[in-house]
């Protein structure tokens, strides 16, 4: 049968118009799914925001509009402007962070295993289950400050999220002779202990882990060797011995050097050190789009002009934040 001419230009129309329904429809799974990390410890449960209701750590943390939070030292301790202690009955966190959370727009908090004042609490858009709340065993094998174990599921994706904070002193934990253990180094050695035991308990459990989406941060209170050209100490030294075991025996990769491989960027407000830390697994790792250490008019740690106990504001510490793209 034949086709006359204006039968033919309408199935040309008609062809066209499909071609671009497929062509609109093949980008749209090409579509971008953006998660976005903020990690950052806000020193005695961001003791500077007290003074003001939280209200520019509020502005702040919404203008980067983050879906996922992780907050070291997220529990209130002092007094505002003080460095008195604060009755436990006054403390507004860790136990109102549902409320803070939901201010900057997060509708689902949890928090990790601790044994005082420095526990990590997670906020989230998605909702948040924890796997293990650890805080280590009696006698020896303390976790000093906790660490957690939670996912997220994001566009059909699970993501593990393990979070930390290790012993910060020069000595090791519960020295008796703390002296002593300042020169052997007690606390470097004690720091390493915790790391080998949260990542037994965590990644460590689940063999096919290097093909999963894992991520892992935290104030690890340790320099890494990476980053020794800075540092100068001896191969030896027992103060690379944390991330020297995180390199050698778990597949995470170290997302602010891997990014900025000839960089040194601190994150303390000494500025001469860089001791929180975002590891990912590469099939986490290659989904980033943005990674950085965030220094703003916000951020960028001031000395409290008191002098007390060395606090800054907001933060001793700097934020990191971090991009994948779930699609």
């Amino acid at each position: 049968m034949a086709i006359d001419m204006n039968s033919r230009s309408l199935i040309w129309r008609v062809a066209a118009v499909l071609a671009a329904a497929l062509i609109l429809c093949s980008c749209s799974k090409e579509k971008t799914v953006p998660l976005r990390l903020l990690y950052w410890n806000i020193q005695n449960g961001m003791w500077d925001g007290q003074n003001d209701n939280y209200d520019r750590f509020v502005n702040w943390v919404k203008a980067q509009d983050p879906d996922i939070c992780v907050w070291c030292e997220a529990q209130s301790i002092w007094l505002t402007d003080s460095d008195q202690a604060m009755p436990k009955e006054d403390r507004y966190l860790v136990e109102n962070w549902g409320e803070l959370a939901a201010r900057y727009g997060h509708k689902y908090w949890g928090i990790g295993g601790h044994r005082d004042n420095y526990p990590q609490v997670i906020t989230s858009k998605y909702p948040i289950e924890y796997v293990s709340k650890i805080v280590g065993e009696e006698p020896d094998l303390v976790v000093s400050h906790g660490a957690g174990w939670a996912t997220v599921e994001v566009n059909g994706k699970k993501v593990n999220i393990v979070t930390l904070h290790t012993w910060p002193q020069a000595y090791a934990y519960r020295a008796e002779d703390r002296e002593a253990s300042k020169a052997e180094q007690g606390g470097d050695k004690y720091r390493a202990m915790e790391m080998k035991y949260i990542c037994e308990h965590t990644i460590g459990t689940v063999p096919e882990a290097k093909d999963q989406l894992w991520m892992m941060m935290g104030d690890f209170n340790s320099r890494s060797r990476v980053d020794n050209d800075k540092y100068g100490y001896a191969d030896d030294d027992p103060k690379l011995l944390v991330h020297d075991y995180i390199r050698a025996n778990t597949p995470y990769i170290d997302v602010i050097k891997e990014k900025y491989p000839g960089e040194f960027k601190p994150s303390t407000g000494s500025k001469t050190s860089r001791i929180d830390f975002v590891y990912c697994t590469k099939p986490l790792y290659d989904r980033i789009t943005y990674a950085d250490i965030i220094w703003d008019d916000y951020t960028t740690p001031i000395r409290d002009p008191q002098n007390l106990s060395n606090f800054w504001r907001p933060s001793d510490h700097l934020p990191i934040i971090i991009d994948f793209d779930m699609k």
